[in-house]
Formats: C-alpha cells, structure tokens, sequence
C-alpha cells in the first residue's frame, strides 16, 4: 500500500542519459536505462534529492505523490554491497539534510551487522541525533558580486559561499562541488593572510583542515570521494610555511591519484607573518 510523500521525478525528454545522478544517488535507487535515467524503486528513493543538483539538464524534480515507503533497513542492504566509501556517503547524505530518524535507523543497521562505523562517526563531531552547526547551507547566491562590493574593506562581506566548510564535516555529494574551483586552506591560513577572502576565496569552495591535528587517512579517503563523485574544476591548497602542514599537500596529492581524475592543481605556501612565499 503507497503513501502520500516526496519522491524524485524525472523528466524523460530533458534527461540526455549522462549519467551524473547515478553516483550521486547512494540509497541505489537511479540507473540508466534505454540512455535515460529511471528511478528503478521508489522503496529506495528518500526524496532528500541529493541527486538534483548533479543533473546539468535540471530534469530532476521533488514531486508528492503516492508512493512506496521509504525503507531505510532495506536501502542499507543495497548500500553495504558497495563498500565503505558508499555507507559513508549514505551516511553524509542523510545527516547534511537532517534526516535524522533514517540516520539512526542506518546506524542501528550497521551495529547490528558488525559494520565499523568508527571514521563515520568521528568525522561528524555529533551523535547520532545530529547537529545543526553541521547541516549543509549553500548561500552562493547570497554573495554578492566583485563589483558590487564596498570599496571600504571594513564593510567588506565574507566571499564564503557554503557551510560547513571543515573537511571533517562537509558532505561528500554537495551540490556545490559540481563545476566548483576548490580550495583546500589549512586552519591557520586565514589568520596569518590578512585578504584571504579576496585572494583565495572569491568563487571558490573552500574545505579547511590541519593534518598534525586531525585524522590525514581521513582526510584522504574523504577528498577521494569528493573528486571520484563530482566535477572539480580546479584544486588549490593554500598551507603555511611550518613542515607539518605539508601533511595537506600530501593527502591531496594523494587523492588526486586515487581519484583517477585528472584535475588542474596548484598549491601557494604562505608564511608565518602572513606574506606569500610561493
């Protein structure tokens, strides 16, 4: 018997076949059939819509109608069978929109199954009820443009265009990944570079980290995913001139590889007393 909710629909002469919702589709509920993307069950479908801001067609839309329920125990069958990255995307998808009851729900899943979900849960910083500092916000449109700016750098308004912005924290399959310009700072950047907003910040993604401080493996195995599932434009790591913080480019680099994609990078060393050295 269906029920009257939310649920994905997608317009079958706008949708060109690309792909790029598939992947960004944890729960397993979208493939590509005859060159067109289907919802093969709406059993597996949360209608949270992480797959809407990947579609470059815009032929994917929240509709209410009856439906399936949502089951979470069975979705987490499907997820497990893809690995560890997917849980942990699963995971990011469902806290990023709040959903807490599902989030429990997937936790209780893999506790009952033996499952590890040790980085997962270190990476959140919350339980398992969730945490609002760490829900996803993308405010891009909120900043204004270059030219609209205050020439007064006191009035100045933050170039920041999402939250979270902690590497620990920020959901792998965020909507503004895709296309984005990212730049990876370590924490202590933007304190010793005075126009950091205007030099490094300005239209770019940010993701902060400090890899003597905080798990690297982690680091690495989230950046991974981050340039596997979406469309990085270009990478910058912006780190201080102190030997520990080298740690950023290694990760990144190492990422980089693993992703098996080929994305533009470029890394600036900044110094103690806040100057450019490279």
């Amino acid at each position: 018997m269906g029920e009257l909710r939310e649920i994905i629909k997608i317009d079958e002469d706008a949708c060109n076949g690309c792909g790029l919702c598939v992947p960004n589709c944890p729960e397993g509920a979208l493939q590509i059939i005859d060159d067109k993307a289907r919802l093969v069950s709406d059993l597996f479908c949360d209608g949270l819509g992480a797959c809407i801001g990947h579609c470059p067609e815009g032929a994917i839309t929240i509709e209410k109608r009856e439906a399936e329920p949502y089951d979470e125990k069975k979705v987490m069958d499907n997820v497990v069978t893809y690995g560890e990255n997917t849980i942990k995307a699963h995971l990011a998808h469902l806290k990023g929109h709040g959903a807490v009851d599902y989030y429990k729900q997937a936790v209780e899943y893999l506790e009952e199954n033996g499952i590890d979900i040790s980085i997962e849960e270190k990476a959140s910083g919350c339980p398992p009820q969730g945490c609002p500092g760490s829900a996803m916000r993308d405010f891009r449109e909120d900043v204004p443009a270059p030219e609209e700016q205050p020439t007064d750098t006191v009035e100045r308004q933050s170039q920041l265009s999402h939250w979270p912005v902690q590497l620990m924290l920020v959901p792998v399959n965020a909507p503004y990944f895709n296309g984005a310009e990212v730049v990876i700072a370590a924490d202590c950047v933007p304190f010793a570079l005075p126009d950091f907003h205007e030099k490094f910040l300005k239209g770019k993604i940010l993701l902060i980290g400090c890899p003597k401080l905080d798990d690297a493996a982690f680091y690495k195995n989230k950046l991974t995913e981050i340039f596997s599932n979406n469309n990085i434009r270009s990478v910058t790591v912006v780190h201080m001139e102190v030997p520990c913080c080298s740690g950023l480019l290694k990760v990144t680099q190492a990422a980089l590889d693993e992703s098996g994609k080929v994305i533009p990078y470029a890394s600036v060393e900044i110094g103690i007393k806040g100057d450019v050295k490279s």
